[in-house]
Parts: C-alpha cells; sequence; structure tokens
C-alpha cells in the first residue's frame, strides 16, 4: 500500500498506462510482484505480491460491477488481502469474505477533489 500511495500519476488515457506506473512504483521498492495473475478458474487480478491482490481500474469503475469482481478475487484461497487502484473512488465493504479491502484513490493522492 505504501507503494501505490507513493505514486502521484499523471492522467493517462490508457489503463496500461496505469500499469506502467504502478510496476515502477514496485520496482523501484524492490517489491516482488506478478503481473496478471490467474488466482482461480476464469479470474485473473492484475498484480499480486505476496497474498496481496491488485486491481487497477481506469476512471470511476462501475460499483456493482467492482464488487463482484472483488468478491471473486476475495473467494481465491491465494488472496488476502485487495487494493483497488482507480482514479476515482467507489464505495466498498472494509471486507469481504473476511478479507480486508481497500480503495485507493489516485485522484485524492494529489489532494484534489475530483467529481
Amino acid at each position: 500500500m505504501e507503494a501505490l500511495c507513493a505514486m502521484r500519476p499523471p492522467f493517462v488515457l490508457y489503463e496500461a498506462d496505469l500499469h506502467a506506473i504502478v510496476e515502477q512504483s514496485f520496482t523501484q521498492r524492490n517489491l516482488p510482484y506478478a503481473h496478471e495473475v490467474s488466482i482461480g478458474r476464469g479470474c485473473r487480478i492484475d498484480y499480486v505480491i505476496g497474498d496481496v491482490g491488485v486491481e487497477i481500474k481506469k476512471g470511476k469503475p462501475n460499483r456493482t460491477q467492482l464488487l463482484r469482481q472483488v468478491e471473486r478475487y476475495a473467494a481465491c484461497e491465494r488472496i488476502g488481502e485487495i487494493i483497488v487502484v482507480s482514479w476515482q473512488s467507489v464505495a466498498l465493504p472494509k471486507e469481504v469474505y473476511g478479507k480486508p479491502v481497500h480503495m485507493l484513490s489516485l485522484s485524492a493522492l494529489w489532494g484534489v477533489s475530483l467529481p
């Protein structure tokens, strides 16, 4: 979470650009990570660091779809905690299936409020 909170990414057009920025932050801190990890049948998460799954979304994700996705991830034994990184925050439960869920808003890292 510290590596993600330290980022100050510029606005980007593509989710792949956010992935590159996240990878750079992980690499700078010597964090071993895996990208595009299959964690269960039909279930792929953007990053895994230890038992922490990191999902990246561009813009403001649809809450219902994102919650379903987080529930699928939380149901996987390999994942013990989930961090969702998005430009704008979405209200998610603090825990899903007993596993902590964190929402990290990139716009909040800049100290500005975006609608």
